[in-house]
């Protein structure tokens, strides 16, 4: 074999071994993706293989640009020793899955913007996130308080497959979606973020701030959840009589 020859070139068969490592750092990709930011040892758990196994398999997908690490919030007091690391998926990352369906998606929604104007791909926005919490809303208006509506919402988008949290910051809740499936169509029709906030400040009574979008190349999308208002009751948003005046 020359030495500027792959083995296949040179009609060498590649070990067994080597696809069977493909298919473990894909299962590894996989479940980054679906289930957002996890550390080595949820991973290693998750999948049956070893730590210093999984371990092998993040590290190569950090060096390829396919992963990145964040310190994992700590869980009561600040104890000695550094935080442990969350491996999540970059963009790139999450490429190796395939654009086919949001291609696809792109190119329906540019014919519905061009043949039926802004306003149709905002009312489709609308008509989306309204499917995708409608089933919830129950669950997630249940609960009294700010911060327990959106742990309840985080709950019923991980079911949807946003793999969300919630977590404590300063004045309020942040909501974060470490996985979007629509990330890729929303990074040219931000209508589809627009309408989501919209109906999550619906749901949890209370007006809320998008931060971060993975449609922006952010790690996550974050919305603010703030706590509940000075008056101590969840801020109703007044709806709309048929005239479009509010009640």
């Amino acid at each position: 074999m020359k030495n500027s020859e792959t083995p296949q070139q040179a009609g060498i068969a590649v070990p067994v071994q080597v696809t069977a490592e493909g298919r473990t750092r894909h299962e590894v990709a996989r479940l980054l993706l679906e289930e957002g930011p996890m550390t080595a040892a949820v991973v290693a758990d998750r999948l049956g293989i070893s730590p210093t196994a999984v371990r092998r398999h993040l590290d190569a997908l950090v060096a390829d640009g396919e992963a990145d690490t964040r310190d994992a919030p700590r869980r009561g007091p600040r104890g000695r020793g550094r935080p442990a690391k969350l491996f999540l998926l970059t963009e790139q990352g999450r490429a190796r899955f395939g654009h086919a369906y949001d291609d696809l998606a792109v190119s329906a929604i540019r014919f519905l913007a061009e043949h039926a104007g802004e306003d149709a791909v905002r009312a489709f926005a609308q008509a989306r996130v309204a499917k995708l919490v409608e089933p919830h809303k129950a669950q997630v208006t249940a609960p009294v308080g700010a911060a327990q509506r959106a742990e309840a919402l985080a709950d019923a988008l991980t079911k949807e497959g946003y793999a969300a949290s919630t977590r404590r910051v300063g004045t309020g809740e942040q909501l974060c979606q470490h996985h979007c499936p629509v990330a890729h169509v929303a990074a040219e029709f931000p209508q589809l973020c627009e309408a989501e906030t919209e109906a999550f400040a619906h749901l949890l009574g209370i007006h809320v701030q998008r931060l971060a979008t993975i449609a922006r190349g952010d790690a996550a999308c974050t919305t603010h959840v703030p706590a509940e208002s000075p008056q101590g009751q969840l801020a109703e948003k007044p709806s709309k009589t048929p005239d479009g005046g509010n009640e």
